[in-house]
């Protein structure tokens, strides 16, 4: 049986059915009045703007217990597009999504260690990407910009001036502009993109070179007093363990970071002399995930260790929220993915404090090197057609 949806809960009707309707795949008026609570009048308000507005449109019908059969709706995807841009630190993925958050376009351009991204060159690469696409323009609702999340002692990285930036560049394209972390994008790509019921407590795990989190809660991403919610790699797991520049000791990214486990595999003779560990962390990454799932016992131990120590920290988030299904993402999970969900599987059904209740769904993103970018188009969307979940930026 579905589960009702509080009307008070989210930031009201429209975005409500919008919500329902996204994650149903397909529903009923009559469905819809169940799940919400709306009267029935209501319900058919908002549907009627929703399918003049170009949302939602009918499909087909449905039997019902008097016999009378029911009109389906569900989204329509290509009315509207959101485009992402996912900056990193040797490239730059560009995505665009329709209204369910399926892929529409992709492509990944590089981008110097350091180089600036002004609000021109950012115009000049959003106008490229979008006339390669050949999207209507009535129907772009705007750009997310997501970056990592700043790191404590770093003074420049991708977010370096990002946000000063987004005034300028929404008045050149004459849309709106949002920027947000890498982690809080990939939750909110993949909580639109599986179709999630706002009812469920999900969050996603974005492992990179650092470690994030974002949590979706009601439909809408939590972020915290000021935006800083997910710091899931400044989670001490050993109080006496390694500084790091947060200024803690034992956070869990100083051990399960790509950038730890790179640092770590370096400082092995074995793993150095067999790996070509010698180019940018990312390649190097890539190649002791490549050698762990071939069969290197020292590779797959390297990998296991540091998939230990971050479901330890996931296991306290975990207890801590309540939550009842995680996915994991980012580059470190794409080529070795299932090291880590196997682990975290495992720890969870030990540990967690929820294993007396049903347990806590683990699964793995399709696209976890896009799962930012893609995250990011779906901000756009979001905002667009179920204005309230999206908090307002200032400038």
């Amino acid at each position: 049986m579905a589960r009702r949806e509080a009307p008070a809960a989210g930031p009201g009707s429209r975005a409500l059915i919008v919500d329902i309707v996204r994650s149903s795949v397909t529903v009923t008026r009559v469905e819809l009045a169940a799940l919400t609570g709306l009267t029935q009048p209501s319900i058919s308000n908002i549907v009627r703007d929703l399918i003049a507005d170009g949302i939602i449109h009918e499909t087909g019908s449905a039997d019902s217990a008097l016999g009378r059969r029911r009109k389906l709706i569900a989204i329509s995807p290509a009315n509207r597009f959101g485009v992402g841009f996912s900056v990193g630190p040797d490239t730059v993925t560009c995505m665009a999504v329709d209204l369910t958050g399926g892929v529409v376009g992709r492509e990944v351009v590089p981008r110097l260690p350091g180089e600036p991204w002004d609000a021109g060159r950012l115009a000049e690469r959003f106008g490229d990407f979008t006339a390669g696409l050949n999207l209507p323009t009535d129907r772009i609702e705007g750009l997310a910009i997501v970056t990592p999340a700043p790191q404590p002692g770093v003074a420049s990285g991708p977010a370096s001036g990002i946000g000063d930036v987004r005034g300028e560049l929404a008045r050149r394209l004459g849309l709106p502009v949002l920027t947000d972390n890498d982690a809080a994008a990939a939750a909110l790509g993949e909580f639109w993109s599986r179709r999630v019921s706002r009812e469920q407590a999900f969050a996603c795990i974005y492992l990179s070179t650092e470690i994030g989190a974002g949590f979706v809660f009601g439909g809408a991403l939590y972020r915290g007093a000021d935006s800083g919610a997910g710091e899931l790699g400044h989670v001490s797991i050993d109080y006496d363990g390694r500084w790091c520049p947060c200024g803690n000791r034992g956070c869990v990214q100083q051990y399960a970071s790509m950038r730890a486990i790179v640092v770590a595999a370096r400082e092995d003779a074995g793993l150095r002399a067999r790996l070509a560990l010698d180019d940018g962390e990312s390649s190097a990454y890539d190649a002791i995930a490549r050698a762990a799932v071939n069969g290197d016992t020292d590779a797959h131990l390297l990998l296991d260790r540091a998939a230990e120590r971050l479901s330890a920290a996931t296991t306290s988030m975990v207890n801590l929220l309540n939550l009842g299904r995680l996915v994991l993402t980012g580059p470190g999970v794409a080529r070795a993915g299932s090291i880590f969900a196997r682990r975290l599987r495992a720890h969870l059904d030990r540990a967690a404090h929820a294993r007396q209740r049903p347990g806590v769904t683990v699964e793995l993103s399709a696209q976890p090197r896009d799962a930012a970018a893609i995250g990011a188009a779906a901000l756009v969307v979001q905002a667009s057609v179920a204005p309230g979940h999206t908090a307002r930026q200032a400038g």
